[in-house]
């Protein structure tokens, strides 16, 4: 089988806003407590924090993180989370059925995050709380000094303002599920209020407003046009949330349509783009919404289990996805996809980091391990810099159960100029058949290639939780202009080049 991809430095699709490569901490099961946060752990730091997980999240090296939920937001009171730890009070988290001790909060996870070099996207509750909350939150982080909320921060450790730029109005408000789920209507007028309050404190702030929860809602669709046509001028995105399955693995023919899921997403995307749009000519506005696509990732392996657990537990084993392979390949073809829309996809958060539907798992007792996950998500976050560059692929196509003309070649190339480097992700959704891929540089001069790598060989359902899965290299060869490697069945791949000045 032929695929090929021409390099066009060029052609631009958009700059790439690092943001793009966040993730998620929830006040949820063990993403926390024995996750992030262990006081006892023997690598705990002078904080309780895991120096292991620390090491892990910066390998990723995510640049932010939403923070602190999730279903979890909307009945949370984050004054809870501060002040000291013996005053803090222990509460019913009734998102999760949970008990949450309020032992990490707000400095905690600001602490945390400075450590693993990323920035907070914070998000306020607007399900049992509102404005005044929310407003009190901005100034008890960013306020400088001077105020009973900024000089009670200042008296909790924390002199200086956080600065926190980024900030979610909420959780997926339509949602049956949160609590305290609106009506379009009723969240279109709260968080155009609370946007505006929260801009009177600090008005440099980004705001996000929650589009509809699902796709599948009856809601979706309406609730964007309702929310936008509210809020339009005092937020600058709207959110996207996104998770998919495996439905049948009696069926031969499921993988196929499983590695074919990013057309879905990309059909998402450009559907929920069309509405900002739509609201924007309507409204004769000069500006533009973008996209947060702040919950996203592969989620179903655990749903049996948790109807298992036995509620109000402090950090209980919920949500614990364990990902095998073929997971892997979808979460590097959705990866791909946030790429090729970011001329309007400016955040991503993959739900979520640790232990939770994550790509870090630990014990309790024991080390760290890497899910299969983690391995595309690593690549993407550390060499998909600089700017997007428009596809120019080619290669046969399949169709399955829901998709039709999948590519068999799933590519997208980055190009740094600060470092003159080019990135080629290619993955090969082939069954059975190598694919003969050609890199075709045009009147690009390569210098050499930096660095080739494939993740092939390991059973669709088999997962890393003995460790065994690793990068490979992947023999390539180069010329003045071009490269050509052979891509292996079900495999992903990431080629980096060095070009000429």
């Amino acid at each position: 089988m032929q695929g090929s991809t021409k390099i066009q430095i060029q052609d631009v699709v958009a700059p790439i806003d690092r943001r793009l490569y966040g993730s998620f901490i929830e006040q949820l099961g063990r993403a926390v407590y024995t996750g992030i946060y262990q006081p006892d752990h023997p690598t705990a730091d002078s904080d309780g924090f895991r120096t292991d997980v620390i090491d892990a999240v910066k390998t990723l090296n995510v640049p932010l993180i939403r923070y602190p939920g999730g279903n979890f937001l909307s009945q949370y009171r984050w004054e809870d989370g501060i002040g000291p730890k013996s005053q803090r009070p222990v509460r019913l988290d009734l998102a999760w059925r949970e008990l949450e001790t309020n032992q990490f909060g707000l400095h905690e996870f600001m602490r945390w995050a400075d450590k693993v070099n990323a920035v907070p996207n914070m998000a306020v509750n607007l399900g049992t709380r509102g404005i005044q909350a929310a407003a009190d939150l901005v100034e008890y982080c960013n306020f400088p000094k001077g105020t009973y909320l900024s000089d009670l921060r200042r008296q909790n450790g924390a002199e200086h303002p956080f600065a926190i730029k980024t900030w979610c109005l909420g959780n997926e408000m339509d949602g049956p599920w949160e609590i305290g789920a609106k009506s379009a209507g009723e969240y279109a007028h709260l968080a155009n209020e609370t946007a505006k309050a929260m801009r009177r404190v600090d008005d440099t702030l980004e705001l996000v407003a929650c589009g509809s929860s699902s796709m599948d809602n009856p809601t979706f669709g309406n609730w964007e046009e309702t929310v936008l046509d509210a809020c339009y001028d005092n937020v600058d995105y709207l959110s996207l949330h996104r998770y998919y399955g495996y439905y049948n693995d009696d069926d031969p023919t499921e993988l196929d349509n499983f590695l074919g899921k990013n057309h879905d997403l990309d059909d998402f995307i450009k559907g929920v783009v069309a509405m900002c749009d739509a609201v924007k000519a309507r409204k004769r506005s000069t500006k533009t919404i973008n996209l947060s696509f702040d919950e996203w990732n592969v989620w179903y392996h655990s749903n049996d289990a948790d109807t298992q657990v036995t509620p109000w537990q402090v950090g209980p084993h919920l949500l614990e996805d364990i990902y095998n392979f073929e997971d892997a390949l979808l979460i590097g073809s959705l990866l791909m996809t946030l790429l090729r829309n970011a001329d309007r996809v400016k955040i991503a958060c993959l739900a979520q980091l640790v232990n939770v539907i994550a790509p870090i798992m630990t014990d309790e007792n024991g080390g760290v391990w890497r899910q299969s996950i983690f391995y595309p998500f690593m690549q993407v976050a550390n060499y998909g810099q600089g700017v997007v560059l428009t596809d120019h692929s080619t290669s046969s196509t399949y169709n399955s159960r829901e998709f039709t003309d999948v590519a068999y070649l799933d590519t997208v190339t980055t190009y740094d100029a600060a470092t003159q480097t080019v990135t080629v992700f290619a993955e090969n959704k082939h069954q059975t058949e190598t694919l003969d891929f050609e890199l075709n540089f045009g009147e690009l001069m390569i210098d050499r290639l930096l660095d080739a790598t494939q993740f092939y060989g390991y059973d669709v359902k088999a997962d890393n939780r003995d460790g065994h899965m690793q990068l490979q290299p992947l023999p390539a060869r180069t010329d003045t202009h071009h490269a050509h490697t052979k891509l292996q069945p079900l495999s992903w791949n990431v080629l980096r080049f060095k070009l000429r000045d």
